[in-house]
């Protein structure tokens, strides 16, 4: 069975698919290859790979990157483990995604050093994409979302929103995770995710010290199950 992080991870991430048409928009235009900063099992990556897009894909979890290029098969794309604060590929791409408020995962230091990273792996007119969340998610309705559920092998894995919240300048998502195994046997525990708050606005401020330029936004709607999102388009200048 694979490790319980990388099904967390297939559970909460996996059906999610109100960015892949943009990302799908960008890699046709900007041809080349890309590079998937925290690519997880391969949501994106593996899904541009099967449009025929050559990725390559950068997680600091080895689970994911194992777990990605066994998705990967024959398709032109791979893995590798690496901070997106410290990459040194040896290879220019024309795209550079960074789905899933990856970026907000990080501190203001840590942000300038993958923003620099992300220059230097860009080739002349390459584009990078954020994707952020800037606004504290709503509260829940008296109708909360259902749970993202899934059965592996006989045990059901069960993720349930709870709530979200700020906190000292982050958004602190959480949700209750439950796993029930094939004899009955129920365990639960919350997982809380830590955003810092970053508008888009300040994204393209920051970018000017690392090399980049803005070139643009797009605005993701929100899902039964998933907030909104702006993606910030950040050009090296060609």
């Amino acid at each position: 069975m694979r490790p319980v992080n990388v099904i967390w991870h297939d559970v909460e991430c996996g059906g999610y698919e109100a960015d892949l048409k943009l990302w799908e928009e960008l890699a046709d235009q900007f041809l080349g290859p890309v590079l998937d900063l925290g690519c997880g099992t391969g949501r994106v990556g593996l899904h541009l790979a099967r449009r025929g897009h050559l990725v390559t894909g950068i997680d600091r979890d080895g689970a994911f990157v194992a777990a990605f290029n066994e998705g990967a098969g024959e398709l032109p794309a791979s893995a590798e483990p690496g901070d997106v604060r410290k990459l040194d590929l040896k290879e220019e791409f024309g795209l550079v995604l960074a789905p899933m408020q990856l970026v907000q995962l990080l501190d203001e230091d840590e942000r300038m050093e993958c923003l620099r990273c992300v220059t230097e792996h860009l080739r002349p007119g390459g584009l990078a994409a954020f994707a952020i969340v800037e606004e504290m998610p709503g509260a829940l309705d008296s109708s909360p979302p259902l749970p993202d559920v899934r059965e592996i092998e006989g045990w059901v894995y069960s993720s349930l929103p709870l709530e979200a919240a700020v906190d000292d300048g982050e958004i602190v998502v959480r949700r209750l995770r439950q796993i029930v195994s094939p004899d009955g046997e129920l365990s639960d525990e919350v997982d809380e995710v830590r955003l810092r708050m970053l508008s888009a606005d300040r994204l393209e401020r920051e970018v000017e010290g690392a090399g980049l330029r803005p070139a643009g936004r797009h605005a993701i709607p929100e899902t039964d199950a998933h907030v909104g999102s702006t993606v910030v388009l950040l050009e090296r200048e060609a």
